[in-house]
This record gives structure tokens, C-alpha cells and sequence, in this order.
């Protein structure tokens, strides 16, 4: 008769189990990895916009093949520079703003249609490389922006500047506001041209801090009385009247003060 075989269990005792301090390990390199996710959002935030756009562009055109193991800071260690592909005129200027204007003109035709007539979107250069949006906001004959002689908003110039404060709040720009009077003298005793342009265009700026622009994005209001009318060769026409919104992707480079009541 053959000995049944003996079989001997050995218990692999793991010392404090699931309550041991391997799971806090994980735990910890988890929050050191959000530590620095959040640390990285924020130093992208304090970035300049000129910046990011680098940082962008290097990693647009980054290749695997060509610079794997390689970050931008060792590349900036070993050169002093870091290779990024700038954005030419024609994406910095004309193209985007050309579909920025294209985007304004849908929001009047869409929210603004029954007053469309009292706006005019027009592309201008600021100097040889930045452009800029041009937003006339016009008297009509008979359907003025504002009452007659004063600085008091019409209902319909409101609605105006309520929609296109709507659409600005939110974009990455700076805003210039101008007023502009026609040749025609004011009926208001002491109360000239250049007070009265001066007046509509702070008129204008608080209502688009109304409606949610912020105050820091508005770097400029200026009354120019009748000195650049829209229509030169009619001083008179009432569409020389009005408010003249400039819309900057790019903070333009001059300095100015925030109100000037003698045009330039």
C-alpha cells in the first residue's frame, strides 16, 4: 500500500495588508502630479500673449523624430535660443481680422438687423503689420444716436452698444472710443462741438461697461468734434455723427490719456 503524498500550504503573510503605506505612495505622486498641472496652468495664465504664441507655435510644429528627449529648456541651454515658427503677416493681420470683420457683420445682420443700417465694419491699418476693426456706430436723418444737442443715449444707440458689448467682453482685445459730431454748430450756448464729442464718447464707453466690458480693456475715449468726418465731402451729413468703436487684437503701441476733451 503507497503513502499518500503529503502536501504542505504555505501562507505568504503580507505585513499590514491593505493598510499598509503603498497606497499613500501613489496618493502622494497623484497630488504632486496635480501640484504641477495647476502650477502650470497658472504660470501659462501670467504669461504675455506674444509668449504663448511661441510656446504654441513650438509645440505645433514639435517632431517626435527629430527632437525626441529633447525639451524646449534643455534646447535653450544648449543653444540660448529656442527655435519657433512665427506667425507671418498675413495670420497675425489681414486673414484673422478679415474673419473677425466677416464676424461682426454676422452679428448685425443677425441681432441687429432692423438697425444695421446705422453700422459700418471696415478694416484699417494701425501701422505696416497690425490692423484693426473699425465699428462706426452713424446717425441717420431723422434717427439720431443721441438727443439733440446732448449726450443721452437714444434707445436704439443702446441696443447698439449692448449687443457689441456682449460680443467684446469676452474677446482678447482692447477698445478705443471716439465721438465725432458734424460741421454744423451746436444750439446749446456755451457747449461746443469738441464738449459735445467728448460727451458721446464717455456716454458710449459707460454703457458698454454697462453691459460687461471690462473697464481695463478700454484704452482710450476721445471727442474729435467735426475734425474727421466720415463723409468729407458733405460736413453736414448726419452720418458724421456718431460713435467710432476700434476693436485691437494687439494693444497698439502708443500711450495716450484716458479722456481727451481737445481732440489730438
Amino acid at each position: 500500500m503507497s503513502t499518500p503524498p503529503i502536501i504542505i500550504k504555505r501562507v505568504k503573510k503580507v505585513v499590514a495588508g491593505h493598510h499598509g503605506g503603498s497606497w499613500k505612495i501613489a496618493y502622494a505622486d497623484f497630488l504632486a502630479g496635480m501640484m504641477t498641472f495647476f502650477l502650470l496652468m497658472w504660470l501659462i495664465s501670467m504669461m504675455e500673449p506674444k509668449k504663448k504664441a511661441s510656446v504654441a507655435a513650438y509645440f505645433k510644429h514639435f517632431n517626435i523624430f527629430k527632437k525626441a528627449g529633447i525639451s524646449m529648456l534643455m534646447e535653450f541651454y544648449k543653444t540660448g535660443t529656442i527655435k519657433v515658427h512665427r506667425m507671418s503677416k498675413t495670420s497675425r493681420g489681414k486673414t484673422t481680422l478679415r474673419g473677425e470683420g466677416e464676424r461682426f457683420k454676422k452679428i448685425v445682420e443677425t441681432r441687429l438687423k432692423s438697425l444695421k443700417q446705422h453700422i459700418l465694419i471696415r478694416e484699417v491699418e494701425t501701422t505696416s503689420q497690425e490692423k484693426a476693426i473699425k465699428i462706426e456706430i452713424v446717425d441717420l436723418v431723422g434717427k439720431p444716436l443721441f438727443k439733440s444737442g446732448s449726450a443721452v443715449l437714444t434707445p436704439e444707440a443702446k441696443k447698439i452698444l449692448k449687443v457689441f458689448a456682449e460680443e467684446l467682453k469676452d474677446l482678447p482685445v482692447v477698445i478705443s472710443v471716439e465721438g465725432h459730431t458734424d460741421a454744423a454748430p451746436t444750439k446749446k450756448g456755451k457747449i461746443g462741438n469738441w464738449e459735445l464729442s467728448t460727451a458721446r464718447a464717455l456716454a458710449a464707453m459707460l454703457e458698454l461697461e454697462k453691459n460687461g466690458v471690462q473697464p481695463d480693456k478700454i484704452i482710450e475715449v476721445t471727442g474729435y468734434a467735426d475734425n474727421f468726418p466720415l463723409f468729407p465731402k458733405n460736413p453736414y451729413d448726419p452720418r458724421n455723427r456718431r460713435i467710432t468703436l476700434t476693436i485691437y487684437y494687439h494693444k497698439p503701441k502708443f500711450v495716450s490719456t484716458p479722456i481727451n476733451t481737445r481732440g489730438p
